[in-house]
């Protein structure tokens, strides 16, 4: 039993360290999100988008991190068990019992970590009904286009725009009412009060 013991505490051990040196150098894009199993039972790499479908809300004991901390936790457990003199059934249960804790501790703080992850991608749907302001001139009536810049998702971002109205000058302030295409929105005057 005891190189069962060492045996585990090796693979997970050196398990943990690798995927700690390739955290370092920045080689581990997935590694967060490791091995999942879907509702249906099938397993498979890579997240797809995770934090944002709800696999970030279960605890997903099914993790390369999470396996590989419990494996080197009861292996380390259970060979220093063994080692001091602890009875066999003690000592497996020691093992087993501190392996699942690690487990679900890697599993829990590999949850937090996702929850903490941000797209951080500008959508530009996000732009309607928002102010902005006239960057470089609109000509009227959709016969060219100039450039507005506003906030949009916290960012300061200039789109190319039209507008079905009279020529826009720099500094006009103007209202999103539509996306034309994936870098152009349409504005209209905003109305003064």
């Amino acid at each position: 039993m005891s190189t069962l013991y060492l045996v585990c505490a090796l693979v997970g051990g050196g398990l943990v360290l690798v995927q700690l040196v390739l955290g370092l150098l920045g080689l581990d894009h997935d590694a967060p999100h490791d091995l999942h199993v879907d509702h249906d039972g099938h397993a498979g790499a890579g997240h797809g988008a995770a934090p944002h479908d709800g696999a970030a809300t279960g605890l997903n004991l099914a993790s390369l991190r999470a396996l590989a901390a419990g494996v080197a936790f009861f292996g380390l457990t259970g060979y220093g068990l063994q080692r001091a003199g602890t009875a066999g059934w003690i000592a497996l249960g020691a093992a087993l019992a501190a392996g699942g804790v690690a487990l679900v501790i890697v599993a829990l703080l590999l949850r937090a970590m996702l929850r903490l992850e941000s797209d951080g991608t500008v959508r530009i749907e996000n732009a309607l009904g928002q102010p902005a302001t006239v960057y470089v001139p609109i000509p009227g009536e959709k016969t060219g286009a100039g450039k507005i810049s506003l906030s949009v998702q916290g960012r300061l971002v200039e789109y190319q725009a039209v507008t079905p109205e009279a020529t826009l000058p720099t500094g006009a302030a103007v209202t999103v009412v539509d996306v034309v295409g994936s870098d152009t929105l349409e504005v209209v005057r905003t109305p003064t009060l």
